[in-house]
């Protein structure tokens, strides 16, 4: 399996509305998980905000999206770059993108069952790295 980059875009409360725009845009496939799906937010006013969504456009447009939540400084200005893929890469790429940057959230198992990881380079970039739970032992 190759790696892949896509566009993560962050919201302030309308990822819904945004990525449904998308969808009329580029056709495809939305899927939708909120925070209260994950059942992690600890404030029930954020339980339909979204913690994370995926566009698979018609002709092979990926946009990936979620609400910033309080807290989230929105580190990369509003905008991060996701890396998918198998483990053994990803993990390689982990390590460099993390060195001399800052780990936000720590590259290990996540609610949603796949390993992920978020960080924020040297020079001010937010990635977010996950190996689907398909791909992960």
């Amino acid at each position: 399996m190759t790696a892949r980059v896509s566009p993560y875009l962050s919201f302030t409360g309308n990822a819904r509305q945004a990525m449904r725009f998308y969808q009329s845009v580029f056709g495809g496939n939305l899927e939708i998980t909120t925070f209260g799906d994950l059942r992690v937010s600890t404030d029930t006013a954020q339980d339909e905000l979204i913690a994370h969504a995926t566009l698979r456009g018609t002709t092979g447009v990926v946009l990936m999206a979620s609400d910033r939540t309080p807290g989230d400084d929105g580190a990369g200005g509003g905008s991060s770059i996701t890396l998918g893929g198998d483990e053994a890469e990803l993990a390689t790429y982990w390590k460099r993108l993390s060195s001399q940057g800052t780990v936000t959230v720590p590259f290990a198992r996540s609610p949603w069952g796949a390993l992920y990881g978020r960080c924020t380079d040297r020079f001010g970039t937010d990635w977010l790295v996950n190996v689907t739970a398909s791909a992960a032992p």
